[in-house]
């Protein structure tokens, strides 16, 4: 599917809904629904063939996605059943950054979708650093709140590391705080940021296989390249199961023919690294998976307006002659 087709869903790993908050699982496995959704193309021999050549199969993230809703509000249908409290968003948005905006209202209508309640506190773009932290100390301390959110980006005199790390790590729902990477890089139950998440759970839904397999992950960002090397390649038997992968990671300053070489021999390729048609058909071997989550404006000369689109090639790789499946 386009990336800009449909709101997003994200994940969590299920192993640490018990561990670090009671109820908060149905909050984390919401988070990102608002999100575009990873577009991803997946290779496979077993793919429906056409009479005048083998086209990709388009795997649906929007399908996914409203599968996973349904479960979430399953979720908390259950959790409150129990006679415990529904779960409640805090959000902190600051300045008015058009994009920002928009990622928080589709946030707040994902919470009330899956029967969540939540709130948006709204600073203007001065507010000082220090009023950000009293919120966050406030949030933290409110038994009523089960999990806060700053929206990213901040404007450039605050910190976005100190205020990540102010919030406490039971309720990080982005899952940026230092100690959640840090479970994670441990192979430890933690909350894991919303788009490596989403692309762990699209690969095991979609049942494809990591165990001993080549993978690149074009994109080296805290939030989203480093999160997946490290639930790709980590241990499938430790605490937090991993993928077994071996994974290379490819970056702005990897030269193009380099990053080709890599490609072409990686078994599943994820995209996250902002760059338009960074990835084309000829990168990519027969049967390989392509996983792209870039998100890209640009402009479209057809229709004079703007329009949203990842970092692959998704006609050209959807259309190129190889059985396979394409999930975009």
């Amino acid at each position: 599917m386009a990336a800009a087709a449909t709101t997003a869903f994200s994940f969590f790993s299920s192993s640490s809904s018990s561990a670090l908050r009671p109820g908060l699982a149905p909050l984390r496995r919401w988070r990102a629904l608002s999100r575009p959704a990873p577009r991803a193309a997946y290779g496979a021999s077993s793919s429906p063939r056409s009479a005048a050549r083998d086209e990709a199969t388009i795997i649906s993230g929007t399908k996914l996605a409203k599968q996973v809703l349904k479960e979430v509000q399953r979720d908390v249908e259950s959790w409150i059943s129990f006679g415990n409290k529904r779960p409640h968003l805090s959000v902190i948005l600051v300045g008015d950054n058009p994009a920002s905006h928009v990622y928080v209202r589709n946030k707040i209508k994902a919470a009330a979708a899956v029967g969540m309640s939540s709130e948006v506190i709204l600073r203007p773009k001065d507010v000082s650093q220090e009023e950000l932290l009293d919120i966050t100390v406030k949030l933290n301390k409110d038994s009523t709140v089960s999990g806060v959110l700053v929206q990213l980006p901040l404007p450039d005199h605050i910190d976005e590391r100190t205020v990540c790390d102010a919030i406490a790590p039971e309720k990080d729902v982005d899952g940026f705080h230092v100690m959640n990477i840090g479970r994670l890089c441990l192979d430890q139950p933690s909350i894991i940021p919303a788009t490596a998440a989403a692309v762990w759970e699209i690969i095991k839904r979609t049942g494809i296989q990591t165990f001993g397999k080549n993978v690149v992950v074009a994109g080296r960002s805290k939030n989203v390249g480093m999160p997946i090397s490290m639930l790709l390649h980590s241990d499938g038997e430790h605490e937090r199961p991993g993928g077994d992968a071996t994974v290379t990671i490819t970056h702005r300053y990897t030269p193009k023919e380099q990053l080709k070489i890599h490609t072409q021999l990686a078994d599943i390729v994820i995209v996250a690294a902002g760059i338009p048609k960074l990835i084309t058909t000829d990168m990519v071997k027969e049967g390989a998976a392509v996983i792209d989550v870039g998100i890209n404006h640009i402009h479209d000369p057809l229709t004079g307006k703007t329009k949203l689109v990842g970092d692959v090639d998704f006609e050209g790789l959807k259309y190129r002659e190889f059985s396979g499946f394409c999930l975009l």
